[in-house]
């Protein structure tokens, strides 16, 4: 029928055919990982930068108004564009949940992240923020293989050693070291809640709509700490600071979430989180070449061993079904 559905359906398939006809699937394949590549750079000058922040400026008061403003901009680009996708109604229940499921869960790993960033390294801080996805594994329970069990523990196991091979000098050295490390390990885990949180609301909501609502609810939750922290400490005004908060919100907030969703469009989740395995790195270079932190081996070692455990956690063994792409 003219106009009818599958009138509809035939020429979207047809539009299809001619998309993928001129844009090959390899070549459209490295485009992809070039753009998750280039998220990663944006991430890794975000962390470097939150840190210089927070040695002038409050932390949560840093946290708060970047989440304010991120989250704002992202729902304007919701409203407004097609780049994230189709908005969802928000009904009472999930707004409650948006509230005190997401925006609480955001609010406490930033607290805990920004904090940590200005008692340790930034390379430390991404690398216990790169091995939560091996807390997420140990979260989820026994598995019902025993094969799959091991597999999980094994990894646990790798990122522990990487984990106590950054936490040990810390224990052996000042008391804002060790504060550090251990925010920072505190901040892995509640980002690991926090994406348990948001796999709950993805029932109702897609993966952009989930950060923007999340977003400015933290930003509301944090901000009359915030106020009172800059009322205590002060917020000192300078050109390069609010330039270098400015890049936090827009490149490291926006425009690498929208590069994120994209690529969870056309590929696979578990290939896509394997690129939070560069992250600590473009962080480390970042902050060794805008910062003049060090590269200490520690950091190597722990980087390894962790990366190792993150990849074994996350790869899935076992002959595949006939016709699938699942194992059996």
């Amino acid at each position: 029928m003219p106009g009818g559905r599958g009138q509809t359906h035939f020429v979207c398939a047809g539009s299809l055919r001619r998309l993928s006809h001129r844009v090959p699937p390899f070549k459209s394949n490295a485009a992809l990982a070039v753009s998750l590549l280039f998220a990663v750079f944006l991430w890794g000058g975000n962390n470097a930068g939150t840190k210089w922040l927070v040695t002038s400026w409050p932390p949560i008061w840093t946290g708060s108004t970047r989440f304010l403003c991120a989250g704002l901009l992202l729902l304007a680009g919701l409203r407004w564009t097609n780049w994230f996708g189709e908005r969802s109604e928000l009904t009472p229940d999930l707004q409650r949940r948006l509230w005190w499921r997401g925006g609480l869960s955001l609010a406490a790993y930033i607290v805990s992240f920004n904090y940590a960033l200005r008692y340790t390294s930034v390379s430390h801080v991404a690398l216990y923020l790169g091995a939560s996805p091996v807390w997420a594994l140990l979260w989820e329970g026994r598995p019902a293989k025993h094969w799959r069990s091991a597999q999980r523990y094994a990894a646990a196991a790798l990122a522990l050693a990487g984990v106590w091979v950054l936490f040990r000098p810390a224990l052996q050295s000042g008391t804002s070291n060790l504060t550090g490390e251990a925010l920072g390990l505190a901040a892995s885990v509640l980002w690991t809640n926090y994406g348990r949180q948001c796999r709950a609301l993805g029932a109702n909501l897609g993966g952009a709509e989930i950060t923007a609502h999340t977003m400015w609810r933290a930003g509301v939750w944090l901000l009359p700490l915030g106020v009172v922290e800059a009322g205590v400490t002060g917020v000192p005004w300078s050109w390069p600071l609010a330039a270098v908060q400015g890049y936090c919100i827009v490149a490291g907030g926006v425009v690498a979430f929208g590069i994120w969703t994209n690529a969870l469009r056309h590929w696979p989740t578990s290939q896509v989180l394997l690129f939070n395995n560069l992250i600590p790195l473009s962080s480390m270079a970042w902050a060794h070449l805008c910062l003049g932190e060090s590269i200490t081996p520690t950091f190597w070692l722990a980087m390894m061993l962790v990366v190792a455990g993150v990849v074994l956690g996350q790869t899935k063994f076992g002959k595949r079904k006939i016709g699938t792409n699942e194992p059996e």
